[in-house]
């Protein structure tokens, strides 16, 4: 017989549990004369298979009805059902944990985490020791903070020798120019990259141009390329990020962004750079839209990856519409302008190919590469030029 002290030191349980256990009947005490309560070593088996139950996953009734009855298959199935699904959660956190030490790949979390947060995401990077331009990078590029460097390695030796870095063409770029309804005086360029438009603009328009990139090397290949033409006298070079923009209020008669609003998010960027345009001042973007209602699933699976704020063109001009545009005109860019980017890229890609064959950033160059050749019409880019409404 066993005092309810020795019975908690037997089992390693409180006093409290046993009164608890016994109320639920999995026990049976007995009052002595002198009020002690005394249990035989029935309870204490009773106990000790009720622990072995419950490291099975069984709870306190589940355990009570396995001491009473047979045991239900039914209940064992849902309980080996319900255990898998929390074994399989706590794996996922340990291959999180181990990714975030450097023992794997987050390349998965990190997109997951930019389509719910996309700011917190980046200011997350940011507080990880990643720079503005890196974490940004991270966000749109390689998306794993963990194979970054080797990434943008990779990525500046396929890019370096390719004069743009996303489809466009001077046809396209003075069609949008020829939209805006006044002679330009102050024109600000939002991801001028390493020129291309910046000396279409110049050489087609008086105004004075600040020409803003995150990327030294490219705003050095800017000012090689408008030496060159003899053009650099009008071009004010600035690195600085585009969400932080070093400018008074009010500053700009045009602002220019060709393929570089959805690095910060399209309704964002409209919102913010709204506020440098002097009034009835205009804004010109291009962005990447969708052109079907209903896409290939493999094209929209790419996509959903690489750039999940993509919509389409009346969303685009709804945005714009909220966030005080009065849209002047929207066009397609033609297959030249696609053409101007991906054929270099091909060529490169191709010369590249024994050299990167197992690079992460040449697999996804080649993923992307097949689904523009697959499926071109269900998606393109498409310029806006866009009229600040008065407050």
């Amino acid at each position: 017989m066993y005092r309810i002290s020795e019975l908690a030191a037997q089992v390693g349980l409180s006093r409290t549990t046993l009164l608890y256990y016994e109320k639920l009947g999995l026990i049976q005490g007995r009052r002595l004369g002198n009020g002690y309560r005394t249990y035989s070593d029935r309870d204490l088996q009773h106990l000790r298979l009720v622990q072995q139950l419950q490291a099975g996953g069984l709870t306190l009734s589940e355990c009570k009805a396995c001491l009473d009855a047979k045991v239900e298959r039914s209940m064992l199935l849902n309980r080996l059902q319900l255990l898998d699904q929390e074994i399989a959660k706590k794996q996922q956190s340990r291959q999180l944990l181990a990714a975030l030490l450097g023992e794997g790949g987050l390349k998965e979390w990190h997109e997951s985490i930019d389509k719910i947060a996309p700011d917190a995401h980046r200011d997350w990077l940011i507080k990880q020791g990643f720079d503005e331009k890196n974490a940004l990078r991270v966000k749109w590029l390689s998306k794993d903070m963990n194979e970054h460097e080797q990434y943008m390695v990779d990525f500046m030796r396929v890019f370096k020798g390719l004069d743009r870095w996303g489809p466009g063409s001077e046809a396209e770029t003075l069609k949008a120019l020829a939209k805006i309804p006044f002679s330009v005086q102050s024109m600000l360029e939002i991801g001028c990259g390493q020129g291309i438009a910046t000396t279409v603009l110049t050489k087609h328009c008086s105004a004075r141009i600040t020409a803003v990139d995150n990327e030294e090397s490219a705003l050095r290949r800017l000012s090689e390329r408008l030496t060159g033409a003899g053009l650099d006298g009008r071009v004010t070079p600035v690195c600085a990020s585009m969400t932080d923009l070093p400018f008074e209020a009010a500053s700009f008669d045009v602002i220019w962004a060709e393929g570089s609003a959805y690095i910060m998010g399209v309704a964002q960027a409209l919102a913010q750079w709204r506020g440098l345009l002097k009034d009835n001042g205009v804004l010109v973007i291009s962005d990447l839209v969708w052109h079907s209602t209903s896409p290939s699933a493999d094209v929209q699976a790419f996509w959903q990856k690489e750039y999940p704020d993509m919509t389409t063109t009346a969303v685009r001009i709804e945005q714009a519409e909220a966030a005080g545009y009065q849209v002047l005109d929207n066009f397609t860019l033609s297959e030249k302008a696609w053409q101007a980017y991906y054929l270099p890229l091909q060529d490169r890609i191709d010369a590249l190919r024994s050299e990167m064959a197992g690079s992460a950033v040449f697999m996804d160059i080649e993923t992307e590469l097949a689904v523009y050749r697959k499926n071109r019409d269900e998606f393109g880019y498409q310029f806006f030029v866009l009229k600040k409404s008065r407050s």
